[in-house]
């Protein structure tokens, strides 16, 4: 693996700032996100510093994704990527990658104490099939993804934005919705979980609508949470309060791809 470090990433640890630096591609699209980073812990700045030029993509890298659709299978047929945004700590993270050694997982988070604690447990479990990326991830399905390249897109327990006048910037709306459809393989999968009722009704009606998925569990339009979804602190957390956890997985049909 070749280790490359930007000048903008070397500048910022000699600096004692933040390590990575959030290249917003298209600074006028209203975020899905803030970026309210909280304490970074020596350790997770520890591996960022090391680990980062191992396991890190810039948004703006197109050498180093495009190097991806190319791995031990060489064709986009046969690799199996999956995209996950928002990933949190990382821990659910690491435990798929574990479980499905075969399949690359590439993580997009903003919140950089949480890189950090993934790529800890990157270093301990020695992780090969796991790249992360500090980004809007729309900016990456936008500039870097290729059309047919994903098994599956997971987006679990993103902001629900409950207040109405918020509800606009929630990650899940139907051109963002048709963004991933053309990113997926045919028979590829959007997976969203929340722990938030309406936001559940609002994915589960946007998907819906949207044009060439169609939902897997149609009887009762909620899915069982799969095997391959670890459960997450947040839901263990909520379950204990009594909360509600619902998961929502589509298809996208097999005449949808672009290719």
């Amino acid at each position: 693996m070749v280790v490359m470090m930007s000048e903008k990433f070397e500048q910022n640890l000699k600096q004692g700032k933040l390590p990575l630096a959030l290249n917003i591609l298209n600074p006028t699209r209203l975020r899905s996100f803030v970026t309210r980073q909280g304490r970074m812990t020596q350790a997770q700045r520890a591996a960022i510093e090391t680990q980062w030029p191992h396991y890190g993509l810039a948004v703006d890298d197109a050498e180093a994704w495009s190097s991806l659709w190319q791995g031990p299978q060489k064709g986009l047929d046969d690799q199996q990527v999956v995209l996950e945004i928002g990933f949190g700590n990382g821990k659910s993270l690491i435990d798929m990658a574990c479980a499905e050694p075969d399949t690359l997982f590439i993580g997009v988070e903003v919140h950089q104490p949480g890189i950090g604690a993934l790529l800890i447990g990157v270093t301990e479990q020695a992780l090969t099939n796991i790249r992360v990326c500090c980004a809007d991830a729309r900016d990456i399905l936008v500039n870097q993804v290729p059309n047919a390249s994903l098994e599956r897109v997971q987006v679990f327990f993103p902001d629900p934005w409950p207040k109405k006048r918020h509800h606009k910037r929630r990650i899940i709306q139907p051109e963002f919705v048709q963004l991933v459809a053309q990113k997926l393989k045919p028979g590829g999968r959007l997976h969203c979980a929340t722990d938030w009722q309406p936001y559940a009704e609002h994915i589960l009606a946007t998907l819906s609508e949207a044009e060439g998925f169609q939902n897997l569990y149609q009887d009762t339009q909620y899915a069982p949470r799969p095997d391959y979804r670890p459960l997450t602190k947040f839901e263990t957390r909520g379950k204990k309060l009594g909360h509600g956890v619902w998961d929502i997985i589509f298809q996208t049909q097999s005449n949808n791809a672009v290719s």
